[in-house]
């Protein structure tokens, strides 16, 4: 199965942008279907968005408004644009498509 290489994660400040990657490890067909998840310390892995072809993409409450997915199928890339961001924000973001996965990007959000 394809594996996805994240990047672009760091410490930012409450309020802040950071904008996150996504990459295969092999060309894909198509970026649609591919969404970032997040697991903060204690909790369980949640999605957050995910893109398609046809229709809006999904937002998870807590990020709408904040956060914006977006695509270039050129490049097979997907981004994550993240603004305002909050302490709650704080997580390890992964990249998923199908059944791929990756590693995963530390996102920290802190004064």
């Amino acid at each position: 199965q394809v594996q996805f290489v994240e990047s672009g994660g760091g410490l930012v400040q409450p309020g802040g942008s950071l904008r996150l990657s996504c990459v295969p490890s092999v060309r894909v067909f198509s970026i649609y279907g591919r969404g970032w998840y997040r697991q903060a310390p204690g909790k369980e892995r949640e999605l957050v968005a995910r893109i398609f072809r046809i229709g809006s993409p999904y937002y998870a409450d807590s990020v709408k408004g904040r956060f914006t997915i977006s695509g270039d199928n050129a490049k097979n890339t997907v981004y994550l644009q993240m603004n305002s961001v909050k302490p709650e924000d704080t997580g390890v973001y992964y990249c998923n498509q199908d059944e791929g996965w990756g590693q995963g990007t530390q996102v920290t959000v802190s004064s």
